[in-house]
């Protein structure tokens, strides 16, 4: 059994991502103000010492805790830690994604007596205190003698509970709703400064700063504790779900993967390192990549068998290394598993112009190649340049970006000459004879992809199991509408067409469309709504509920069907022999000839999709790449 500890953003994250197993675990909350819907998980609520822990970790056979409390909730860290230490148990620290240190802007403090301290040395007169009710206590000496000190709290009736307790001014206080900007109340008070704590993103903390910078208000900011070094920290969904797949390999009964965009964005941060690593130190295993979601998640990367070279060129210095990641698509059946994803990392230095010291640590300039293996796309409509590598937006930005990351953290001085990294996919030419890639216009080798970085188990009846666990949640929220959509793109756009339901009533279903809204039919879900793209729209649209690739590709007969039974002009019969992608009709297409093939194309959809819902009413939303929604 596992064992969470939330009470916050990171703990709902948590039992989202652990209810995708469909197994039970525990969730456990000081108080009872926190509401977290499961299905699998069993709520526990009060707080627990260090004795209450360890029996209960006993009783309940917990195999892992994953400790995603508040940064500041020192003494559950410090239980927690003697509580693993004598169980020997393994500690998952689901920590929170943190802006780097201004030291210009803000005046740091390490705990709150710095802060105190620090606050009377600069004899501030008016404060607005933003670091919750619990430090009203810990505030206590300033405020007692500060006539002008301001607390925001929650709107709760235990939070005042504990500030009259305290003996804290009612009219000091002023309470905080959600969606609430920090600007306002500043506006109101004109406070000489604001105290806040360093609660990452998740806790507001940038916002804060940038409300208080706008009106030219001092900040002070008390830093996170350290945790225990026993901890293993991660700081997401998918950081979450790789490190349990890894402790306890049984509690999912699929093993994700990784993209490969991911695999050559960890190869190049690794060939980047060895370029750098002059002191020759020990070299990681594992290498940082953070994904599009903001979170960093750790890739294992080959061993390097040879150290990085330069070559004299004329009057330059050619510097060069390379490193590689073995693909692991865990047990999605990816055609690209245990492939050799290569990264070549060269930068030219001129011998009479080496970088001046002082250059600043920042602002690199790199590009991204392709190379062996690597697809060149031949045709439009892919929305890649012709003739250039068949690496997708996704992908390059993360190369680019987590390249740039590493130079930084190294603090290697900007160069003159951008760093050239070249992707490479040793027999990658071959593989891609037995995909798609030639038929969209992609020779010579496959395409670098992946949205997320991050490849979830697909086509097998758990993937499905699980569209059904997720389903029984969202019912269980009691949301009005269960909206389902294929995957992470068209659920942004399809939650700002529906920003009043709860998240859990978002679900993927993959390519398993028929099978999707045959299970809200069994669930009873009387309002549903299909989020889908036009690329599997059309697949939908000649009957396929299982859209999957490998299953059906787009049929340019059955789009001339539709165009002509639309009554669009003939013009887009041409259009439609050109295009490589469905997509591409979005741009390529007339308004007036785009809305009526949409029109024609959603009413072929609901053909085959109403009767598999005949006690509830089935919206289709059909959603462009730029969010254009057509219904």
């Amino acid at each position: 059994m596992i064992l969470i500890l939330g009470g916050t953003t990171e703990g709902r994250i948590a039992v989202r991502t652990l209810e995708e197993a469909g197994k039970p675990f525990y969730y456990s909350t000081k108080g009872d103000e926190q509401e977290v819907i499961m299905h699998h998980g069993i709520r526990l609520q009060g707080a627990m010492d260090e004795l209450d822990m360890e029996r209960f970790c006993r009783k309940q056979s917990i195999a892992l805790i994953v400790d995603a409390a508040h940064p500041f909730a020192e003494q559950l860290h410090r239980t927690v830690e003697a509580v693993s230490m004598k169980l020997t148990l393994p500690v998952i620290r689901f920590e929170r994604i943190y802006p780097p240190r201004d030291e210009k802007n803000i005046t740091w403090c390490h705990n709150f007596d710095d802060a105190i301290r620090q606050i009377r040395e600069q004899e501030i007169f008016i404060l607005l205190a933003l670091t919750g009710v619990q430090s009203i206590a810990k505030l206590k000496p300033l405020w007692q003698e500060n006539a002008c000190c301001y607390f925001r709290i929650l709107d709760r009736e235990s939070s005042r509970r504990l500030a009259a307790r305290e003996g804290f001014p009612e009219e000091h206080l002023h309470y905080y709703h959600d969606g609430e900007d920090e600007r306002h109340l500043i506006q109101k008070l004109h406070p000489e400064a604001i105290l806040i704590k360093e609660s990452g993103r998740s806790g507001g903390f940038s916002e804060k700063v940038e409300a208080a910078l706008a009106e030219g208000i001092r900040i002070f900011a008390i830093c996170r504790p350290n945790m225990p070094n026993s901890f293993i920290p991660i700081e997401g969904e998918h950081g979450l779900r790789r490190m349990v797949e890894k402790l306890l390999p049984d509690f999912y009964p699929l093993r994700s993967g990784l993209t490969t965009g991911t695999c050559a964005a960890a190869a190049a941060v690794a060939a980047t390192w060895d370029l750098f690593n002059i002191q020759r130190q020990s070299r990681p295993k594992e290498f940082p990549v953070t994904l599009p979601n903001g979170e960093t998640i750790f890739v294992p990367v080959e061993k390097q068998e040879f150290f990085p070279h330069s070559d004299f060129l004329n009057d330059d210095w050619m510097m060069e290394t390379n490193a590689s990641v073995i693909k692991d698509a865990g047990d999605d059946p990816d055609i690209t598993n245990g492939m050799e994803i290569r990264a070549n990392v060269a930068v030219p230095f001129r011998l009479d112009d080496p970088a001046p010291k002082d250059t600043p640590v920042d602002d690199y300039t790199v590009i991204v190649c392709g190379g062996e293996g690597v697809g060149i796309v031949t045709m439009p409509g892919l929305g890649l340049e012709v003739g250039g590598p068949a690496i997708n937006d996704t992908p390059r930005k993360m190369i680019e970006d987590n390249v740039k990351r590493c130079l930084k953290t190294l603090r290697i001085p900007k160069q003159p000459n951008p760093y050239a990294i070249t992707i490479s996919v040793p027999g990658g030419e071959e593989i891609a004879r037995r995909t798609f890639n030639p038929r969209l216009g992609i020779e010579g080798g496959i395409s670098i992809i992946g949205t997320s970085g991050i490849v979830k188990p697909f086509s097998s009846e758990a993937f499905v199991d699980s569209i059904r666990k997720s389903m029984e949640v969202g019912r269980a929220t009691g949301s009005p509408r269960i909206v389902i959509n294929s995957g992470a793109k068209s659920e942004k756009y399809v939650r700002g067409y529906y920003p009043q339901l709860p998240p859990q009533a978002f679900i993927h279903y993959g390519n398993f469309i028929g099978e999707t809204i045959k299970m809200a039919a069994e669930l009873n879900i009387k309002a549903l709504t299909l989020g889908i793209m036009m690329g599997k729209a059309v697949k939908l649209a000649e009957g396929n509920l299982d859209t999957h690739s490998k299953q059906v590709t787009m049929n340019k007969d059955f789009l001339r069907e539709i165009a002509f039974t639309a009554g669009c002009s003939e013009d887009v019969q041409t259009v439609i022999e050109k295009i490589t992608l469905a997509r591409e009709l979005w741009t390529l297409l007339s308004d007036n000839d785009l809305r009526a093939f949409c029109k024609y194309l959603l009413q072929l959809c609901h053909r085959h999709c109403d009767p598999l819902l005949p006690q509830g009413e089935l919206t289709i939303l059909l959603i462009s790449e730029e969010g254009e929604i057509i219904t």
